[in-house]
């Protein structure tokens, strides 16, 4: 490492842990440093000249730039992972009998929790799936449930009642008739082919209306970006966005924006292990927020991304390091789970609570996402 990088490490490091501003005299003393004061500042100068620091317009000191975070992310930082986010994560991880969403909700607010970040995890883009197929379950004498999936693995169902004079049978052909005419189309293009079919499906399906209503507006749920978001309470007690009701603003805004998040992370600069990394360059103003990204392999949103947000002053070392550890956790677990046979899915989204079957039956009844899986 050379002296130069040696300076940025620590003004990054300093900034981060601080929040502050720092100068040569402060640096040396906080870092026991050999070289003097003047050395430093020269050395300061010269790494705000190649637009690594930048001067704040409050004090003399320096805090590094997106390009200087973006340098320290690639080679200065060393990187480690908490013992506690280690514990944490294998009592979540040591559980056999859990869904799909409890181990990804409680790995997520694990996270968040020991990065003071928030989580988001991303499903597939609704533009890179099919439906695979259409499902009609009978519950009752006049209820019924349409099962959705995907080539992807992501499940969606709607529930409805189907009227007296309609009866199952019918509504079985109905959605035959609907899985000929929709079996491969692109997810996003779904809802347009339906309200285009509609002529045709009036004049073929019995009891029409309300099996056609149904299915459109499970379309249109199914057609919608998948997301989970955790922590975001941790946003608050960063001074970063907790000083700026402006900021914060637009930061809740950004969470609210999965396609923007998604945008971020395909522009994001990945780090020799996979993991993305963006720094600030938002618009509107959010020059300060960063994202740090890792892609999952989840039954049932194969594909995800899970990402932490917070201040662009994020504690890069940790996070990267935390992230990497995680994703390849959370993946190992459902690896292993598929081999032993065990994996419960009982999903119906990235992460909504869904009844699970009861893992110590002998002959738990398939679901048809789980028949689709094997």
């Amino acid at each position: 490492m050379t002296r130069q990088d040696e300076i940025l490490k620590y003004i990054v490091e300093y900034f981060i842990k601080t929040a502050e501003p720092v100068g040569s005299k402060t640096l040396m003393e906080a870092y026991g440093l050999a070289y003097s004061s003047a050395t430093i500042r020269n050395e300061m100068n010269a790494l705000e000249k190649l637009g690594y620091i930048e001067k704040t317009h409050t004090s003399s000191g320096r805090v590094p730039s997106e390009k200087g975070y973006q340098y320290y992310v690639e080679h200065l930082r060393e990187g480690s992972v908490d013992q506690g986010v280690k514990n944490a994560l294998q009592a979540v991880l040591s559980e056999r009998a859990k869904s799909v969403e409890e181990v990804m909700k409680e790995s997520c607010e694990i996270l968040s929790h020991m990065t003071n970040l928030a989580s988001v995890v991303l499903g597939a883009a609704v533009d890179e799936e099919r439906l695979q197929k259409v499902q009609i379950i009978p519950l009752g004498a006049n209820t019924a449930t349409a099962v959705f999936v995907t080539d992807k693995g992501y499940v969606e169902n709607k529930t409805f009642v189907i009227p007296d004079n309609v009866a199952m049978a019918e509504v079985e052909k109905n959605v035959s008739f609907l899985n000929d005419r929709l079996v491969g189309t692109p997810i996003s293009q779904l809802v347009a082919k339906m309200e285009a079919m509609k002529p045709a499906i009036t004049d073929y399906m019995v009891g029409e209306k309300v099996l056609y209503q149904a299915l459109l507006e499970a379309f249109v749920k199914f057609t919608g970006e998948r997301m989970a978001l955790y922590g975001k309470d941790a946003l608050f007690n960063q001074p970063d966005f907790a000083k700026s009701a402006e900021k914060l603003k637009k930061v809740l805004s950004l969470l609210d924006n999965p396609a923007e998040l998604r945008k971020a992370v395909k522009d994001s600069k990945a780090t020799p292990t996979g993991v993305k990394v963006h720094i600030g360059s938002f618009e509107d103003g959010m020059e300060d927020v960063s994202l740090v990204s890792a892609r999952l392999n989840v039954p049932g949103a194969s594909d995800a991304l899970l990402t932490l947000l917070g201040p662009s002053r994020m504690d890069y070392e940790s996070v990267v390091a935390t992230l990497e550890y995680a994703t390849a956790a959370i993946d190992k677990y459902f690896s292993n789970q598929k081999k032993g046979g065990q994996l419960v899915l009982c999903q119906t989204k990235i992460m909504p609570p869904a009844p699970c079957p009861d893992p110590k039956r002998k002959k738990p009844t398939k679901t048809p996402a789980k028949a689709k899986k094997k």
